[in-house]
């Protein structure tokens, strides 16, 4: 794993750019930001997708496999933490000393000079980002952004835009999201994780606190969170704006309304303005009342902010619709810790209606299986009707010794409602076994379990339509 040097001064002129892994959904964005900026940009990744084809559609010479004459002659390197230290185009550029950014150090480059709006939290960013740059696009600014995941709406995950305002999906993981120049920061909620790179719960809350502090005009955050409120304790109130269901938030979320896509009000100077979502779930009421106090801290006005941010219709692996057959339908999610995944299956269940919640989990980093195993099986326990596990993607970590899915399915109390299954192919098909008629089956995980769709499609349609 590659983690930002957050002391490294980024240069000026880049030069030509090459990017190590550009298929990423982040990576990806901030390549065609970058070719859009003027810079002459090359990429490469393990296997081709659809964001290395269309950038290669865009002009961008893109190699498939990782190889030291991919660098050719770049001047500037960028790579994400998921990379391993041992890469031939990261040894390479070491070697001859050439200037290796990550893609946070990338974006704050890209950044500069403009009103960045930094969104940070443990859950709830990739949505909050999508909702900001809707909120701005439906009022007729011109944003650029850089979201973790797809808008809908919008087919993109990243676009250079003509205002002034940039909207960013800031990333605590590595520490990075205090590289921006940040002008308006939101805080959707303090959840402490990513322990093996921050060393203990306090300085992981340190590292909000000083990203909040050096947000230069208004520091958007939950009125809710209890994490969210320890940050809010050391921050200076004159700059703070909260939101949330507490009596005293700012932009206050009253009256949630959960039968369909959720409704709800939220409250600001003692005016109410109503709205309902196409999004399911308290957490999005939460999400679109964050995005508003940050809308209202950009100058607009809260009746018109909650308009605009209601026309949001999602982003890629949220809660995202993929099929249905014989009556089964299919979702997807990208929930990886146990706060989302209690979440989640809360707002799913209005979904259900008499049918049954089935959960594919795939646990994400060894470190994480580990650390919260017993929460990852209440949350699934609790939420679900029925839990299959598979075995973790371990991403940027190397195998632990005895840390496998079977970790999470071990602490559920009834086992009569839990499998553990290490081959997708008979995790697949295991779900069209046990599914009926009016069931919802989600995949739950940010590492690649969406892969697993189509299989579980096929085998629903061996068992309930085999002439398709």
């Amino acid at each position: 794993m590659i983690y930002p040097d957050l002391s490294l001064s980024i240069p000026e002129d880049l030069g030509r750019v090459h990017f190590v892994g550009i298929g990423g959904s982040g990576m990806s964005g901030i390549a065609r930001m970058m070719l859009a900026s003027g810079v002459s940009i090359s990429g490469s990744d393990a296997s081709e997708n659809g964001n290395t084809q269309a950038l290669a559609a865009l002009g961008v010479p893109i190699a498939i496999g990782h190889d030291s004459a991919n660098v050719g002659d770049a001047d500037t390197l960028v790579v994400t933490s998921a990379l391993w230290q041992d890469n031939p185009e990261y040894q390479l550029a070491l070697e001859r000393g050439l200037t290796v950014l990550h893609r946070s150090q990338a974006l704050a480059w890209l950044s500069r000079g403009g009103r960045v709006v930094s969104i940070a939290g443990a859950h709830g960013k990739t949505t909050s980002t999508g909702m900001v740059v809707t909120g701005l696009l439906e009022l007729g600014a011109d944003p650029s952004f850089v979201n973790g995941g797809v808008i809908e709406s919008l087919g993109l995950s990243a676009q250079h835009g003509s205002g002034k305002d940039f909207v960013i999906e800031a990333d605590e993981s590595d520490g990075s999201f205090q590289l921006y120049d940040t002008s308006v920061a939101l805080i959707t909620n303090v959840d402490p994780e990513h322990l093996d790179f921050y060393g203990s719960r306090e300085a992981f809350m340190q590292a909000f606190v000083d990203f909040a502090n050096a947000a230069s005009e208004t520091v958007v955050i939950s009125s809710d969170d209890a994490g969210a409120q320890e940050v809010r304790a050391q921050l200076d109130p004159a700059k703070l704006v909260t939101f949330g269901e507490a009596d005293d938030a700012d932009v206050r979320v009253v009256d949630i309304d959960e039968t369909g896509s959720v409704a709800f009000g939220i409250v600001v100077d003692g005016e109410r303005f109503d709205a309902q979502l196409s999004v399911y779930g308290r957490h999005n009421a939460l999400n679109a009342a964050g995005a508003v106090a940050v809308l209202i801290a950009l100058g607009q006005e809260p009746g018109a902010s909650l308009a605009a941010v209601a026309t949001f219709g999602g982003t890629k692996r949220r809660f995202e619709f993929h099929a249905e057959i014989g009556g089964v339908r299919v979702y997807d999610d990208y929930a990886h810790h146990p706060t989302e995944v209690a979440a989640l299956l809360a707002s799913a269940r209005p979904v259900v209606g008499e049918g049954r919640l089935i959960a594919i989990h795939q646990p994400h980093l060894y470190s994480r299986t580990r650390i919260f195993c017993r929460e990852f099986a209440e949350a699934l326990e609790a939420g679900a009707d029925h839990t299959i596990v598979l075995s973790v993607c371990g991403a940027r970590e190397d195998p632990e010794p005895g840390v496998t899915g079977e970790l999470v399915s071990e602490k559920f109390h009834d086992q009569s409602r839990v499998a553990y299954i290490d081959d997708w192919q008979r995790a697949a098909d295991y779900v069209a076994e046990i599914a009926r008629p009016g069931d919802v089956f989600i995949t739950m995980s940010c590492g690649d379990v969406y892969r697993i769709i189509p299989q579980v499609t096929q085998a629903l349609t061996d068992r309930f339509d085999p002439a398709r």
